[in-house]
C-alpha cells in the first residue's frame, strides 16, 4: 500500500530524515519507533504533504505522492491523527468530526460515518454538543481519531496517540487502534511507547538519527535486546 525508498527531508536547515526505506502493506498496522529527533513526525508530515522530501520517492498504491498536494493524499485515502491533538477549540464535537469530511463527495453516506465513529467513542456522542476544548486529553485524543476516520481513510497515520495519557487512557486507545485495524483500516503508527506499539503491531522499524536501524515483525523487536535496553527499560 505505502513504499517509502531513500527519502531524504530537511527541517530547516537540519538533515531530520536521512534516506529511509519501508513498506507498508495493506491491512497491516505498522509502527515506527525511535526517540525524540528521530525523524518519526517529519516522515508522516512528508507523506501526508504537508513537508516535502528533498530526495527519495513516496508511492501510496503504486502512485508517486511525494509531489502531491495534501488535501489530495486526504481524497486519495490518507489521514493523519497529529502530534498533540490539535482539535478546533470554539467549536463543538460534533463540528470537530464534520471538518474530518470536508473533502467528502457522498454527503449522503456521513450519517453512518457519524455512526461509526460514535460507536468507537460513545463519549464523543454523549458529548457532541460540547465544547471540544473542555473535553480531556484522553477525549481529544479520541476526537482526533474520530476526525481522522470521517474522512474513510484506507491508511490512518497515528503521530504519537499515546502521549500524555493516563495510563487507563492508553490501553484504551490501543484497543481502539486494533478495532479500527481490524475493521479494514490500515495503519501506520509512530509511537514513544514501544512496548504498546510492537504489542499490536504486525511490523516495526526503529529510527535514530533519522535512519531506520532494526526491522522486523513487532513481536521480534519487543524480544531483541537492543530495542529492549533502548526503548522499553530492559
Amino acid at each position: 500500500m505505502l513504499k517509502v525508498r531513500d527519502l531524504v527531508v530537511n527541517y530547516g536547515a537540519i538533515q531530520a530524515v536521512k534516506g529511509v526505506s519501508f513498506d507498508v502493506q495493506q491491512g497491516e498496522i505498522v509502527t515506527l519507533i525511535g526517540a525524540n529527533g528521530a525523524g518519526k513526525s517529519t516522515l508522516l508530515h512528508t507523506i501526508s504533504g504537508l513537508m516535502r522530501p528533498v530526495s527519495g520517492s513516496i508511492h501510496y498504491l503504486d502512485q508517486p505522492i511525494q509531489k502531491t498536494a495534501a488535501p489530495k493524499i486526504v481524497r486519495a485515502g490518507i489521514s493523519q491523527v497529529p502530534e498533540g491533538r490539535h482539535i478546533f477549540p470554539g467549536l463543538s464535537v460534533q463540528e470537530n468530526l464534520q471538518m474530518g469530511a470536508f473533502l467528502r463527495q457522498d454527503r449522503g453516506q456521513l450519517a453512518q460515518t457519524y455512526q461509526q465513529v460514535y460507536d468507537y467513542f460513545p463519549i464523543l456522542k454523549k458529548r457532541r454538543h460540547q465544547d471540544a476544548a473542555t473535553l480531556s486529553g484522553g477525549e481529544q485524543q479520541m476526537l482526533a481519531m474520530g476526525r481522522a476516520l470521517m474522512a474513510q481513510p484506507k491508511l490512518m497515520l497515528l503521530d504519537e496517540p499515546s502521549m500524555g495519557l493516563a495510563p487507563i487512557f492508553i490501553n484504551e486507545i490501543f484497543e481502539i487502534i486494533k478495532a479500527i485495524n481490524q475493521a479494514g483500516t490500515t495503519v501506520l503508527l509512530i509511537e514513544q511507547n514501544a512496548n504498546q506499539a510492537l504489542k499490536i503491531a504486525d511490523r516495526g522499524y526503529v529510527l535514530a538519527s533519522g535512519q531506520v536501524k532494526l526491522s522486523g515483525r513487532g513481536s521480534e523487536l519487543l524480544a531483541n535486546s537492543e530495542v529492549q535496553k533502548a526503548y522499553l527499560g530492559g
